[in-house]
């Protein structure tokens, strides 16, 4: 399951308190301080990685918490430093601090952000020590460790994005085109998680049907439109049998509604099952919309030859605009 809409509170560690302890043997029943100092506590960190599912642990951890540091003793011993924590997140994911407002956004694999320092550790009594105070029976604590609410909302970074009505065709070209194997079905919503495929090095995202109102929340609405913000190309997949203007306006206008940036994107115009048609209406639907868009392609997942071609025409493009 994808989940891609999550808060989470992270605290980083507390630092280890300081000893009070005094020197204490048969050679020296009164000997001065050796309280050592405490451990710091952990840091915590956001490194990106490039998996989709990489926010799916947070569903039910709502809260991570790094180590504190290990209190000094006696002898002059420090206490350890903790370890930090380090929070893998997916690739485009932005962090946004609920209590500040602050962005953070992972764009890259291994990408490692700081976000919570852990506390600094106490100081022993053998640090207080002076001509005036020789015997100081006191210490100080370890600072508590910062703490932080991120709202975790993922952006799918692909070179391309198949947008479309349900049932354009977009998860049975995603299988044809690239390694994916996503949920196929003839009824509307079989795709209820964006998809991701591999072509050439190219990453290329199945995002699921939009209707007229997505862009205000409507079916699945808005939910998914925030994914195709991150692609660099559309390709706008109509099914061959419907009304082409109708379908391509309705699509184009809730990208407008939701992003003025987003309706700009180069976009690809790709008439699919077209082995629906015959010759002749295929070559009408083609000239209707080329009044849309002049880049308009065909496919069949029937036809490999349309295939082979449109997955060169796919990687010649995107790679021209990279």
């Amino acid at each position: 399951m994808l989940i891609d809409d999550v808060t989470i509170t992270v605290k980083a560690g507390n630092g280890g308190n300081g000893a009070v302890s005094f020197r204490r043997n048969a050679q020296t029943p009164r000997g001065g301080p050796d309280g050592g100092n405490g451990g710091n506590g952990g840091d915590v960190y956001f490194e990106g990685i490039d998996d989709i599912l990489g926010l799916r642990e947070f569903q039910f951890k709502k809260k991570l918490t790094a180590e504190d540091g290990v209190a000094g003793a006696r002898n002059n011993l420090y206490g350890r430093n903790a370890e930090d924590l380090t929070i893998k997140i997916s690739i485009g994911t932005k962090a946004t601090d609920v209590n500040t407002g602050e962005v953070i956004e992972i764009s890259q694999k291994g990408q490692r952000i700081l976000i919570a320092r852990g506390g600094k550790g106490g100081r022993g009594n053998n640090e207080f020590k002076s001509a005036t105070v020789q015997a100081p029976r006191f210490a100080e604590k370890g600072a508590p460790g910062e703490e932080r609410v991120f709202h975790l909302e993922l952006g799918i970074i692909a070179d391309i994005g198949l947008v479309g009505l349900p049932n354009a065709g977009k998860s049975s070209l995603l299988s044809v085109i690239t390694n994916a194997n996503p949920k196929i079905g003839d009824y509307p919503f079989t795709t209820l998680e964006p998809n991701l495929g591999v072509l050439n090095h190219l990453i290329i995202a199945d995002i699921p049907g939009l209707i007229e109102g997505a862009s205000k929340g409507k079916g699945l609405g808005d939910k998914f439109l925030k994914h195709v913000e991150k692609t660099k190309e559309l390709v706008h997949c109509i099914d061959a049998s419907e009304d082409i203007s109708k379908v391509y306006k309705t699509v184009r206008e809730e990208l407008k509604s939701y992003g003025e940036e987003l309706s700009k994107k180069p976009e690809l115009l790709l008439i699919t099952k077209t082995d629906n048609l015959d010759e002749k209406q295929l070559k009408e639907k083609i000239k209707e919309a080329k009044k849309l868009n002049k880049n308009v392609e065909t496919i069949s997942i029937y036809d490999d030859n349309s295939i082979e071609k449109f997955k060169k025409i796919l990687v010649d493009k995107t790679l021209a605009q990279l």
